[in-house]
Protein backbone atom coordinates (compact mmCIF):
# COMPACT_ATOMS: atom_id res chain seq x y z
CA UNK A 1 0.00 0.00 0.00
CA UNK A 2 2.81 2.63 0.52
CA UNK A 3 4.26 2.30 -3.35
CA UNK A 4 0.26 2.37 -4.54
CA UNK A 5 0.30 5.71 -2.27
CA UNK A 6 3.86 6.88 -3.52
CA UNK A 7 2.64 6.10 -7.20
CA UNK A 8 -0.53 8.08 -6.91
CA UNK A 9 0.75 10.84 -5.69
CA UNK A 10 3.52 11.37 -7.82
CA UNK A 11 1.28 10.93 -10.58
CA UNK A 12 -1.25 13.33 -9.12
CA UNK A 13 1.62 16.45 -8.51
CA UNK A 14 3.84 15.74 -11.64
CA UNK A 15 1.56 14.52 -14.28
CA UNK A 16 3.34 11.18 -14.96
CA UNK A 17 4.27 7.59 -13.86
CA UNK A 18 7.33 6.73 -11.60
CA UNK A 19 9.45 4.68 -13.58
CA UNK A 20 11.27 3.68 -10.83
CA UNK A 21 11.26 3.60 -6.81
CA UNK A 22 14.67 2.90 -5.22
CA UNK A 23 14.48 2.55 -1.38
CA UNK A 24 16.98 4.94 0.82
CA UNK A 25 18.89 4.09 4.07
CA UNK A 26 17.10 5.72 7.00
CA UNK A 27 19.59 5.43 9.06
CA UNK A 28 18.59 5.44 12.49
CA UNK A 29 15.24 6.89 12.05
CA UNK A 30 11.74 4.77 11.63
CA UNK A 31 10.76 6.43 9.23
CA UNK A 32 11.39 5.29 5.05
CA UNK A 33 13.04 7.07 2.23
CA UNK A 34 12.14 6.46 -1.36
CA UNK A 35 14.29 7.84 -4.40
CA UNK A 36 11.47 8.41 -7.44
CA UNK A 37 12.89 8.76 -10.68
CA UNK A 38 9.99 9.77 -13.47
CA UNK A 39 10.34 10.56 -17.01
CA UNK A 40 11.05 14.20 -16.74
CA UNK A 41 11.63 14.37 -12.75
CA UNK A 42 12.53 13.04 -9.73
CA UNK A 43 12.01 13.82 -5.87
CA UNK A 44 12.32 11.84 -2.60
CA UNK A 45 8.89 10.33 -0.67
CA UNK A 46 8.70 10.23 2.84
CA UNK A 47 6.41 7.49 4.95
CA UNK A 48 6.28 7.89 8.47
CA UNK A 49 3.41 6.70 10.65
CA UNK A 50 3.75 9.49 13.42
CA UNK A 51 0.99 11.84 12.20
CA UNK A 52 2.22 14.46 14.60
CA UNK A 53 6.04 14.12 13.51
CA UNK A 54 5.04 14.71 9.90
CA UNK A 55 2.31 17.63 10.34
CA UNK A 56 5.75 19.19 12.78
CA UNK A 57 7.92 18.54 9.43
CA UNK A 58 5.67 20.32 7.62
CA UNK A 59 4.85 23.12 9.31
CA UNK A 60 8.19 24.36 10.33
CA UNK A 61 9.33 23.64 6.42
CA UNK A 62 6.57 26.38 5.40
CA UNK A 63 8.00 28.62 8.01
CA UNK A 64 11.90 28.16 7.48
CA UNK A 65 11.38 28.49 3.34
CA UNK A 66 9.52 31.28 4.40
CA UNK A 67 12.88 33.16 6.30
CA UNK A 68 14.50 32.25 3.08
CA UNK A 69 16.61 29.26 4.42
CA UNK A 70 17.71 26.41 2.90
CA UNK A 71 15.41 23.53 3.38
CA UNK A 72 13.69 21.01 0.81
CA UNK A 73 10.42 22.09 -0.73
CA UNK A 74 7.89 20.13 -0.16
CA UNK A 75 5.67 19.01 -3.40
CA UNK A 76 2.72 17.80 -1.75
CA UNK A 77 1.18 15.27 1.23
CA UNK A 78 -0.92 12.73 2.43
CA UNK A 79 -1.40 12.88 5.76
CA UNK A 80 -3.84 10.31 5.70
CA UNK A 81 -1.55 7.61 4.41
CA UNK A 82 1.31 9.08 6.49
CA UNK A 83 3.28 10.40 2.98
CA UNK A 84 4.80 13.28 1.61
CA UNK A 85 7.08 13.84 -1.70
CA UNK A 86 9.83 16.51 -1.25
CA UNK A 87 12.78 18.00 -2.70
CA UNK A 88 16.10 15.57 -4.05
CA UNK A 89 19.31 16.89 -2.47
CA UNK A 90 20.86 14.27 -3.95
CA UNK A 91 22.78 12.20 -1.19
CA UNK A 92 26.03 14.02 0.21
CA UNK A 93 26.24 15.34 3.51
CA UNK A 94 27.92 17.17 5.63
CA UNK A 95 29.59 14.62 7.67
CA UNK A 96 30.81 12.69 4.06
CA UNK A 97 32.76 15.71 3.06
CA UNK A 98 34.55 15.20 6.46
CA UNK A 99 34.55 11.17 6.52
CA UNK A 100 35.75 11.95 2.87
CA UNK A 101 38.81 13.82 3.83
CA UNK A 102 39.70 11.08 6.40
CA UNK A 103 40.06 14.41 8.71
CA UNK A 104 43.22 15.22 7.20
CA UNK A 105 41.54 18.33 5.13
CA UNK A 106 39.03 19.55 7.61
CA UNK A 107 35.92 21.37 4.94
CA UNK A 108 36.27 24.55 7.12
CA UNK A 109 34.59 26.42 4.04
CA UNK A 110 31.69 24.17 4.18
CA UNK A 111 31.45 24.41 8.09
CA UNK A 112 31.36 28.22 7.79
CA UNK A 113 28.51 28.12 5.45
CA UNK A 114 26.68 26.15 7.50
CA UNK A 115 27.49 28.40 10.70
CA UNK A 116 26.68 31.66 9.11
CA UNK A 117 23.27 29.89 8.50
CA UNK A 118 22.30 28.81 11.91
CA UNK A 119 21.87 32.41 13.26
CA UNK A 120 19.71 32.92 10.59
CA UNK A 121 17.48 29.84 11.57
CA UNK A 122 17.84 30.83 15.02
CA UNK A 123 16.10 33.88 14.89
CA UNK A 124 13.42 33.10 13.50
CA UNK A 125 12.02 32.25 16.77
CA UNK A 126 11.19 35.77 17.23
CA UNK A 127 7.91 35.00 15.50
CA UNK A 128 7.80 31.33 15.05
CA UNK A 129 4.50 29.40 15.28
CA UNK A 130 5.07 26.11 17.25
CA UNK A 131 1.65 25.11 17.50
CA UNK A 132 2.35 21.68 15.57
CA UNK A 133 5.77 21.12 17.57
CA UNK A 134 6.22 17.70 18.74
CA UNK A 135 6.91 16.10 21.29
CA UNK A 136 7.00 19.27 23.05
CA UNK A 137 7.03 22.93 22.22
CA UNK A 138 10.58 24.52 24.49
CA UNK A 139 13.68 23.08 25.57
CA UNK A 140 12.41 23.51 29.18
CA UNK A 141 12.97 21.40 32.59
CA UNK A 142 10.59 18.44 30.95
CA UNK A 143 12.62 18.38 27.91
CA UNK A 144 15.99 18.66 29.67
CA UNK A 145 14.70 15.54 32.14
CA UNK A 146 14.20 13.25 29.02
CA UNK A 147 17.33 13.73 27.55
CA UNK A 148 19.27 13.41 31.18
CA UNK A 149 16.62 10.19 31.69
CA UNK A 150 17.63 8.85 28.49
CA UNK A 151 21.22 8.65 29.54
CA UNK A 152 20.48 7.43 32.95
CA UNK A 153 18.69 4.63 31.37
CA UNK A 154 19.43 4.05 28.01
CA UNK A 155 23.51 4.14 28.52
CA UNK A 156 24.59 3.68 31.96
CA UNK A 157 21.84 1.14 32.70
CA UNK A 158 22.42 -0.85 29.71
CA UNK A 159 26.15 -0.68 30.18
CA UNK A 160 25.97 -1.68 33.74
CA UNK A 161 28.14 1.70 34.80
CA UNK A 162 26.93 2.10 38.93
CA UNK A 163 25.71 5.02 39.94
CA UNK A 164 24.11 6.81 43.22
CA UNK A 165 20.66 7.59 41.80
CA UNK A 166 19.65 9.62 44.29
CA UNK A 167 22.63 12.14 44.21
CA UNK A 168 22.30 11.53 40.51
CA UNK A 169 18.78 13.21 39.57
CA UNK A 170 19.89 16.07 42.35
CA UNK A 171 22.63 17.10 39.97
CA UNK A 172 20.46 16.83 36.73
CA UNK A 173 18.48 19.34 38.68
CA UNK A 174 20.97 21.10 39.64
CA UNK A 175 22.71 20.63 35.55
CA UNK A 176 18.56 21.62 34.76
CA UNK A 177 18.28 24.94 36.44
CA UNK A 178 21.61 26.32 35.26
CA UNK A 179 20.47 25.60 31.91
CA UNK A 180 17.26 27.24 32.37
CA UNK A 181 18.95 30.45 33.13
CA UNK A 182 19.94 30.73 29.57
CA UNK A 183 17.66 32.59 27.29
CA UNK A 184 15.77 30.38 25.35
CA UNK A 185 13.07 32.40 22.98
CA UNK A 186 14.84 30.91 19.70
CA UNK A 187 14.52 28.42 17.22
CA UNK A 188 15.99 25.65 18.49
CA UNK A 189 16.76 22.90 15.53
CA UNK A 190 17.63 20.08 18.06
CA UNK A 191 19.52 17.67 16.11
CA UNK A 192 21.68 20.21 13.97
CA UNK A 193 24.48 17.65 13.07
CA UNK A 194 26.48 17.01 10.18
CA UNK A 195 24.41 13.81 8.74
CA UNK A 196 21.47 16.16 8.85
CA UNK A 197 23.17 18.89 6.52
CA UNK A 198 22.82 18.16 2.69
CA UNK A 199 25.41 19.92 0.22
CA UNK A 200 23.74 20.75 -2.75
CA UNK A 201 24.91 22.82 -5.64
CA UNK A 202 27.50 23.97 -3.20
CA UNK A 203 25.12 25.20 -0.56
CA UNK A 204 23.84 23.60 2.61
CA UNK A 205 20.62 22.44 2.79
CA UNK A 206 19.10 21.60 6.39
CA UNK A 207 17.12 18.36 6.88
CA UNK A 208 15.63 16.94 9.82
CA UNK A 209 14.21 19.78 11.64
CA UNK A 210 10.54 18.04 12.91
CA UNK A 211 12.04 18.01 16.47
CA UNK A 212 12.90 21.65 16.49
CA UNK A 213 11.43 24.10 19.31
CA UNK A 214 11.73 26.93 21.35
CA UNK A 215 15.15 27.03 23.06
CA UNK A 216 18.41 28.55 23.67
CA UNK A 217 21.63 29.49 21.29
CA UNK A 218 23.73 27.46 22.56
CA UNK A 219 22.70 23.48 21.96
CA UNK A 220 22.51 23.80 18.23
CA UNK A 221 25.83 24.69 17.69
CA UNK A 222 26.77 22.43 20.73
CA UNK A 223 25.47 19.66 18.52
CA UNK A 224 27.41 20.61 15.13
CA UNK A 225 30.76 21.22 16.92
CA UNK A 226 30.75 17.91 19.56
CA UNK A 227 28.95 15.82 16.83
CA UNK A 228 30.85 12.56 17.54
CA UNK A 229 31.68 10.85 14.87
CA UNK A 230 32.82 14.34 12.73
CA UNK A 231 35.17 13.97 15.23
CA UNK A 232 36.30 17.38 15.28
CA UNK A 233 39.70 18.32 16.81
CA UNK A 234 39.67 20.72 19.80
CA UNK A 235 41.33 23.74 17.87
CA UNK A 236 39.27 23.67 14.87
CA UNK A 237 36.00 23.55 17.56
CA UNK A 238 37.10 26.63 18.88
CA UNK A 239 38.41 28.56 16.17
CA UNK A 240 34.92 28.02 14.38
CA UNK A 241 32.71 28.61 17.98
CA UNK A 242 35.02 32.33 17.51
CA UNK A 243 33.30 32.12 13.98
CA UNK A 244 29.52 31.74 15.34
CA UNK A 245 29.85 34.24 17.95
CA UNK A 246 31.02 36.60 15.59
CA UNK A 247 28.38 35.78 13.20
CA UNK A 248 25.64 35.69 16.06
CA UNK A 249 26.83 39.02 17.03
CA UNK A 250 25.75 40.40 13.85
CA UNK A 251 21.77 39.68 15.30
CA UNK A 252 22.30 40.40 18.44
CA UNK A 253 24.12 41.57 21.39
CA UNK A 254 26.89 38.25 22.80
CA UNK A 255 28.31 38.07 26.23
CA UNK A 256 31.10 36.20 25.17
CA UNK A 257 31.68 35.32 28.76
CA UNK A 258 28.27 34.22 30.13
CA UNK A 259 27.81 32.49 26.41
CA UNK A 260 30.67 30.11 26.63
CA UNK A 261 30.02 29.12 30.36
CA UNK A 262 26.55 27.92 29.41
CA UNK A 263 27.94 26.51 26.04
CA UNK A 264 29.88 23.77 27.51
CA UNK A 265 27.04 23.22 30.40
CA UNK A 266 24.72 22.25 26.57
CA UNK A 267 27.68 20.41 25.26
CA UNK A 268 27.10 18.12 28.12
CA UNK A 269 23.85 17.75 28.18
CA UNK A 270 23.90 17.06 24.12
CA UNK A 271 26.41 14.59 24.87
CA UNK A 272 24.13 12.52 27.29
CA UNK A 273 21.48 12.54 25.11
CA UNK A 274 23.48 11.49 22.17
CA UNK A 275 24.88 8.65 24.54
CA UNK A 276 21.15 7.62 25.49
CA UNK A 277 20.14 7.36 21.71
CA UNK A 278 23.10 5.09 20.76
CA UNK A 279 22.66 3.12 23.93
CA UNK A 280 18.91 2.95 22.87
CA UNK A 281 19.24 2.43 18.87
CA UNK A 282 22.69 0.00 20.00
CA UNK A 283 21.98 -2.18 22.85
CA UNK A 284 18.10 -2.11 22.86
CA UNK A 285 17.20 -2.07 19.01
CA UNK A 286 20.19 -3.85 18.27
CA UNK A 287 21.21 -1.75 15.34
CA UNK A 288 25.21 -2.41 16.00
CA UNK A 289 26.25 0.56 14.30
CA UNK A 290 25.28 2.93 16.47
CA UNK A 291 27.43 1.42 18.78
CA UNK A 292 30.46 2.94 17.05
CA UNK A 293 29.71 6.18 17.64
CA UNK A 294 30.21 5.79 21.59
CA UNK A 295 33.86 6.04 21.94
CA UNK A 296 33.93 9.32 19.92
CA UNK A 297 31.27 10.83 22.14
CA UNK A 298 33.39 9.79 25.17
CA UNK A 299 36.47 11.40 23.38
CA UNK A 300 34.84 14.44 23.68
CA UNK A 301 33.45 13.80 27.34
CA UNK A 302 36.97 13.24 28.19
CA UNK A 303 37.63 16.27 26.82
CA UNK A 304 35.28 17.81 28.50
CA UNK A 305 36.00 16.64 31.62
CA UNK A 306 40.07 17.68 31.41
CA UNK A 307 39.75 20.95 29.95
CA UNK A 308 35.92 22.63 31.11
CA UNK A 309 34.83 23.42 34.77
CA UNK A 310 31.18 24.26 35.11
CA UNK A 311 30.55 26.75 37.91
CA UNK A 312 27.54 24.24 39.59
CA UNK A 313 28.80 21.52 41.64
CA UNK A 314 27.93 18.06 40.18
CA UNK A 315 29.88 15.85 42.59
CA UNK A 316 27.97 12.25 41.11
CA UNK A 317 27.88 13.28 37.45
CA UNK A 318 31.62 13.83 37.69
CA UNK A 319 31.78 10.48 39.30
CA UNK A 320 29.63 8.89 36.36
CA UNK A 321 31.63 10.61 33.38
CA UNK A 322 34.76 9.14 35.14
CA UNK A 323 33.57 5.73 35.26
CA UNK A 324 32.06 5.93 31.34
CA UNK A 325 35.93 7.00 30.17
CA UNK A 326 37.34 3.74 32.32
CA UNK A 327 34.71 2.23 30.35
CA UNK A 328 35.40 3.07 27.49
CA UNK A 329 39.19 2.58 27.67
CA UNK A 330 38.82 -1.00 28.65
CA UNK A 331 36.54 -1.69 25.71
CA UNK A 332 39.30 -0.10 23.62
CA UNK A 333 42.27 -2.16 24.81
CA UNK A 334 40.43 -4.94 24.03
CA UNK A 335 39.92 -4.15 21.06
CA UNK A 336 43.14 -2.90 19.65
CA UNK A 337 43.93 -5.53 17.30
CA UNK A 338 40.65 -4.22 15.23
CA UNK A 339 40.85 -3.02 11.74
CA UNK A 340 38.95 -1.96 9.01
CA UNK A 341 40.57 -3.55 5.63
CA UNK A 342 38.93 -1.38 3.30
CA UNK A 343 39.50 2.13 5.14
CA UNK A 344 35.47 2.38 4.76
CA UNK A 345 32.60 2.31 7.44
CA UNK A 346 29.81 3.55 6.15
CA UNK A 347 26.44 2.56 8.33
CA UNK A 348 24.30 2.59 5.48
CA UNK A 349 26.64 -0.69 4.60
CA UNK A 350 26.75 -4.29 5.24
CA UNK A 351 29.30 -4.64 7.79
CA UNK A 352 31.40 -8.19 7.92
CA UNK A 353 33.21 -8.67 10.59
CA UNK A 354 35.74 -11.47 10.51
CA UNK A 355 37.49 -12.65 13.37
CA UNK A 356 40.62 -15.76 14.17
CA UNK A 357 40.70 -16.94 17.86
CA UNK A 358 41.82 -19.80 19.65
CA UNK A 359 39.16 -22.56 20.78
CA UNK A 360 41.38 -22.87 23.96
CA UNK A 361 40.30 -19.30 25.15
CA UNK A 362 36.71 -20.18 23.53
CA UNK A 363 34.62 -18.50 21.23
CA UNK A 364 34.62 -14.85 20.39
CA UNK A 365 31.49 -13.03 21.70
CA UNK A 366 29.46 -11.29 18.95
CA UNK A 367 29.25 -7.79 19.66
CA UNK A 368 27.36 -7.01 16.68
CA UNK A 369 23.79 -9.41 17.39
CA UNK A 370 23.56 -10.33 13.95
CA UNK A 371 23.80 -13.35 12.56
CA UNK A 372 26.96 -15.46 11.63
CA UNK A 373 29.10 -18.34 11.31
CA UNK A 374 31.83 -20.45 12.87
CA UNK A 375 34.49 -22.23 11.15
CA UNK A 376 36.69 -24.78 12.84
CA UNK A 377 40.24 -24.81 11.43
CA UNK A 378 41.60 -27.93 13.25
CA UNK A 379 40.86 -30.45 10.73
CA UNK A 380 43.29 -28.89 8.65
CA UNK A 381 47.43 -29.82 8.90
CA UNK A 382 49.12 -27.82 11.44
CA UNK A 383 52.16 -25.76 10.60
CA UNK A 384 52.25 -25.05 14.34
CA UNK A 385 53.65 -28.39 14.99
CA UNK A 386 56.82 -27.37 13.74
CA UNK A 387 59.94 -25.52 15.43
CA UNK A 388 60.39 -23.48 12.07
CA UNK A 389 56.58 -22.23 12.02
CA UNK A 390 56.00 -21.85 15.90
CA UNK A 391 56.88 -18.19 16.06
CA UNK A 392 55.21 -17.15 13.06
CA UNK A 393 51.75 -16.57 12.40
CA UNK A 394 49.29 -17.10 9.32
CA UNK A 395 50.22 -14.03 8.12
CA UNK A 396 53.58 -15.10 7.43
CA UNK A 397 54.65 -16.00 3.86
CA UNK A 398 56.13 -19.55 5.34
CA UNK A 399 52.61 -20.05 6.58
CA UNK A 400 50.95 -19.17 3.51
CA UNK A 401 52.73 -21.11 1.46
CA UNK A 402 52.54 -24.35 4.10
CA UNK A 403 48.73 -24.36 4.37
CA UNK A 404 48.32 -23.11 0.16
CA UNK A 405 50.73 -26.41 -0.85
CA UNK A 406 47.63 -28.59 1.29
CA UNK A 407 44.75 -29.61 -0.61
CA UNK A 408 43.00 -29.85 1.94
CA UNK A 409 43.26 -26.49 2.90
CA UNK A 410 42.04 -25.45 -0.52
CA UNK A 411 38.67 -27.33 -0.40
CA UNK A 412 38.19 -25.95 2.82
CA UNK A 413 38.51 -22.32 1.99
CA UNK A 414 36.47 -22.14 -1.29
CA UNK A 415 33.40 -23.84 0.75
CA UNK A 416 33.57 -21.66 3.28
CA UNK A 417 34.17 -18.72 0.80
CA UNK A 418 30.65 -19.86 -1.42
CA UNK A 419 28.94 -20.09 2.13
CA UNK A 420 30.11 -16.41 3.00
CA UNK A 421 29.36 -15.33 -0.42
CA UNK A 422 25.92 -16.18 -0.61
CA UNK A 423 25.34 -14.35 3.12
CA UNK A 424 26.86 -11.38 1.81
CA UNK A 425 24.75 -11.04 -1.04
CA UNK A 426 21.31 -11.95 0.77
CA UNK A 427 22.00 -9.22 3.49
CA UNK A 428 23.02 -6.41 1.30
CA UNK A 429 19.81 -7.64 -1.16
CA UNK A 430 17.54 -7.55 2.23
CA UNK A 431 19.58 -4.33 3.60
CA UNK A 432 21.13 -6.25 7.02
CA UNK A 433 23.83 -4.46 8.43
CA UNK A 434 25.71 -6.74 10.35
CA UNK A 435 27.19 -10.13 9.53
CA UNK A 436 29.99 -11.95 11.67
CA UNK A 437 32.68 -14.87 10.44
CA UNK A 438 35.19 -16.73 12.56
CA UNK A 439 37.73 -19.36 12.07
CA UNK A 440 39.35 -21.21 14.95
CA UNK A 441 41.75 -23.47 15.84
CA UNK A 442 43.72 -24.38 18.40
CA UNK A 443 46.21 -21.68 19.20
CA UNK A 444 44.48 -19.01 17.14
CA UNK A 445 47.64 -18.24 15.18
CA UNK A 446 48.30 -20.18 11.75
CA UNK A 447 44.87 -21.28 10.63
CA UNK A 448 42.66 -19.08 11.39
CA UNK A 449 44.83 -15.90 11.03
CA UNK A 450 45.13 -16.94 7.59
CA UNK A 451 41.83 -17.71 6.62
CA UNK A 452 40.49 -14.79 8.02
CA UNK A 453 42.97 -12.68 6.33
CA UNK A 454 42.38 -14.31 2.91
CA UNK A 455 38.47 -14.19 3.18
CA UNK A 456 39.12 -10.35 4.05
CA UNK A 457 41.04 -9.90 1.09
CA UNK A 458 38.81 -11.77 -1.52
CA UNK A 459 35.42 -10.38 -0.65
CA UNK A 460 36.20 -6.71 -0.69
CA UNK A 461 36.96 -7.37 -4.35
CA UNK A 462 33.02 -8.81 -4.66
CA UNK A 463 31.03 -6.67 -2.54
CA UNK A 464 30.35 -2.99 -1.58
CA UNK A 465 30.79 -3.56 2.37
CA UNK A 466 32.46 -2.24 5.34
CA UNK A 467 34.91 -5.79 6.66
CA UNK A 468 36.42 -5.09 10.00
CA UNK A 469 39.29 -8.08 10.63
CA UNK A 470 40.36 -8.95 14.20
CA UNK A 471 42.80 -11.95 15.30
CA UNK A 472 42.25 -12.31 19.10
CA UNK A 473 44.87 -13.87 19.79
CA UNK A 474 47.64 -11.47 17.89
CA UNK A 475 49.30 -9.25 20.74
Amino acid sequence: MIETNIRRLFQQYFGENILEIIPLSAHGSARKYYRLLGKSCKCLATYNDNRKENEAFLSYEKQLLNHKINVPRIYISDLDNNIYLQQDLGDITLYDLTAKNNYNSFPFDFYRKVITCLPDIQMTGKDFDYTFAYPRKAFDRQSIDWDLQYFKYYFLKMTHISFNEQELEKDFNLLADYLLTAKRDFFMYRDFQSRNIMIYNDEPYFIDFQGGRQGALQYDIASLLFDAKANISSDVREELLEYYIAELTKHIDVDKIQFGKLFYAFVYVRIMQAMGSYGYRGYFERKSHFLASIPYAVRNLKWLEENVSLPVDLTELKRVFEKVIEWEATNARENNNLHTVNNAKDSSKLTLTIKSFSYKKGYPKDESNGGGFVFDCRALHNPGRYDEYKHLTGKDKEVIDFLEKEDGVKCFYDNVFSIVKQSCYEYIRRQFTNLSVNFGCTGGQHRSVYMAERLAKDIVKLYDLNVVLQHLEEK
